[in-house]
């Protein structure tokens, strides 16, 4: 959206709209391993301020006299015509800044999308779709899938229809040997690394 390519010709009205979002991103790192409860909390405290000043922006003279038709201009109307959906993840602690996470899933699908063709039919693949998702949720959950997906069958099986007990997140919570301590650590260096990163380049 706002890049560096967005410079040219207008490089400190861009210079201050990346800072801002650097800034946005920088509250999204430190608030990656609090619980969601939390760090809705923290957005409200640190993120809203910055879109508030923004949306300020936006309407000066400075920011309605860039062209549209450049770059960043572009960026400017991209901003303005999807703000609401921009700020949506300030109303909800489990909701992402973004969807990078959900487009590196989507690269999956694209490689094993030749795989699938001899799945055998609609419902097979319907039924193929349902099981990768639960594979998935758990993974992202930091579960060990193989117990998890064999608890959740069994109950299942056996006529278990609260299925709001069977989500990946609720059952998680009832599992906690179940939790992949590795896979946890691993997501908490990731942050701290990338924390790090922010704090050099703001400093």
């Amino acid at each position: 959206m706002v890049g560096p390519d967005c410079l040219y010709g207008y490089p400190t009205e861009a210079a201050l709209v990346l800072a801002r979002f650097r800034a946005l991103y920088a509250i999204e790192t430190e608030a990656a391993t609090l619980p969601a409860d939390e760090r809705r909390a923290l957005r409200e405290r640190e993120a809203v301020p910055l879109w508030e000043s923004l949306g300020a922006w936006l309407e000066t003279d400075t920011a309605t006299r860039v062209l549209p038709t450049g770059k960043f201009g572009q960026a400017l109307g991209y901003l303005r015509n999807h703000w609401d959906a921009l700020r949506l993840y300030l109303s909800d602690g489990r909701m992402p800044i973004d969807n990078n996470d959900v487009e590196q899933l989507m690269r999956q699908i694209a490689l094993g999308r030749k795989n699938w063709i001899f799945v055998g039919s609609v419902g097979a693949g319907e039924r193929t779709a349902d099981f990768f998702t639960l594979v998935a949720s758990a993974v992202r959950n930091d579960l060990d899938v193989w117990a998890y997906l064999k608890d959740v069958l069994d109950r299942l099986l056996a006529g278990e229809t609260d299925y709001h007990q069977l989500r990946p997140d609720v059952w998680r919570a009832q599992h906690p040997e179940a939790i992949r301590q590795y896979r946890v650590e691993e997501r908490r260096d990731k942050a701290d690394r990338k924390q790090a990163r922010h704090k050099m380049r703001t400093a």
